[in-house]
């Protein structure tokens, strides 16, 4: 399993001038970790409105790239926001989801992707013509680099290990 946490430095290594919305969690703890900036937005107290965040932003910012950093657990309670990202078809638009098979920060329940759903697969059955699963650090980094320069939407979806996170970003977005 590749980490959460390195594969956020990387990312955040890569960046100019993208906005990054970080879900509530880990992912926002991550980012905030890896390189807090002015064109981070954490979501505080709103899981599974990360994407809809970004969304939004996309449409409003079409000639700026937005990164979704998304959580398992938080995407699984708006799937249908991924078929109104693959329908809208912002061609500046990533969405990244942080696999753990958990919702680590309440205990490690599981979440159904422990179990059965595969969300690269709802998300090519959303709409998505991007989609790449990936499960190392290396399959990350082309993932990630092909998506910052090709059009969009662009899912990824990246299995991580349960690591904790390092840091929390002050509560304000």
């Amino acid at each position: 399993m590749m980490s959460r946490l390195e594969a956020t430095k990387y990312l955040v290594s890569r960046l100019n001038d993208e906005i990054v919305v970080a879900s509530l969690g880990n992912a926002k703890y991550d980012l905030y970790s890896a390189g807090d900036r002015p064109l981070n937005f954490y979501m505080w107290n709103a899981m599974g409105m990360a994407c809809s965040m970004g969304l939004g932003l996309a449409m409003a910012q079409p000639k700026r790239r937005v990164i979704i950093l998304d959580g398992d657990g938080a995407l699984l309670m708006t799937l249908g926001s991924l078929a109104t990202e693959a329908a809208r078809k912002p061609q500046n638009l990533i969405h990244i989801c942080w696999d753990n098979g958990q919702y680590q920060l309440t205990g490690g329940q599981p979440t159904h992707t422990a179990v059965c759903a595969d969300l690269a697969k709802i998300a090519e059955g959303s709409g998505f013509e991007h989609v790449d699963r990936v499960e190392t650090q290396e399959a990350f980094q082309s993932a990630f680099d092909r998506s910052m320069k090709g059009p969009g939407p662009w899912f990824i979806h990246a299995l991580v290990g349960p690591e904790p996170s390092p840091a929390r970003p002050p509560k304000s977005p």
